[in-house]
């Protein structure tokens, strides 16, 4: 498939399904540009899950496998193992890494695999319309929390960043925003070096992105991302929360 000269080798030139607003499409990009770049392409293995990504392996022109709901990092961890010589990355929703996939990704993470995951952050379910999700904020209202998160009776929002920090073996974990150019800007830098860290065989690593839902958030494009600023980012810091290479 002949693409432009702007387009990037590892992602194919057509329209994705997503929503208009959505950080996938975004995040996809990145990733792709980050394949050219590092000209690993040719050795890449992505796992997608079920969830917005599901359709994965339409966009990426890479090898592509899907897992069962939540064991994405499972997958990667057996391909990984098999195949030291690829680099494999999951692309994990909030449903999926932080609610079903808990287990997954603490292990993973704790055993320090040589992987990549990039974990986009939209505080809801995507594909199954518009659920409560481990991520969803107190006082956000959802198709299963009708009156909004509560604390009392939900809990609060898991974090994912600060939750595998804890854990001896991760190499790099990073929390960034697909809200303004500067922070996709920034986006770009920590998915570079989480899928680096990978080529240098330093071990596990995770980018996770806040990406605005507007279909699922009742808003308008211009007001998610408003929001995914104004709330998200308050209750979800971005920065780095661990980086060996720092030390």
């Amino acid at each position: 498939m002949q693409t432009t000269k702007s387009h990037p080798k590892a992602m194919y030139p057509i329209t994705t399904h997503y929503c208009a607003g959505c950080g996938h499409g975004i995040v996809h990009r990145i990733i792709a540009e980050v394949l050219d770049e590092l000209d690993i392409q040719d050795r890449t293995i992505a796992v997608a899950p079920v969830g917005c990504s599901v359709l994965l392996y339409k966009y990426f022109d890479v090898d592509c496998i899907e897992a069962a709901h939540g064991r994405a990092p499972a997958a990667a961890t057996g391909l990984k193992r098999a195949r030291p010589e690829c680099i494999v990355f999951t692309y994990q929703g909030d449903g999926d890494l932080a609610a079903i996939g808990t287990s997954e990704i603490i292990h993973a993470a704790n055993r320090g695999e040589n992987i990549t995951t990039i974990f986009i952050n939209n505080a809801i379910y995507g594909m199954t319309g518009g659920q409560m999700a481990p991520t969803t904020l107190i006082g956000q209202k959802t198709e299963t929390s009708p009156y909004g998160r509560s604390l009392e009776n939900e809990g609060a929002p898991i974090k994912a960043c600060e939750l595998l920090s804890s854990l001896d073996q991760p190499c790099y974990i990073e929390r960034t925003s697909s809200a303004t150019p500067a922070k996709i800007r920034q986006t770009k830098k920590a998915i570079l070096k989480a899928f680096k860290n990978q080529v240098d065989g330093k071990g596990f690593s995770m980018v996770e992105v806040l990406c605005t839902c507007p279909t699922n958030w009742g808003m308008k494009p211009v007001d998610a991302t408003k929001w995914c600023i104004d709330s998200m980012e308050k209750v979800f810091p971005l920065g780095v929360y661990r980086d060996k290479d720092a030390k």
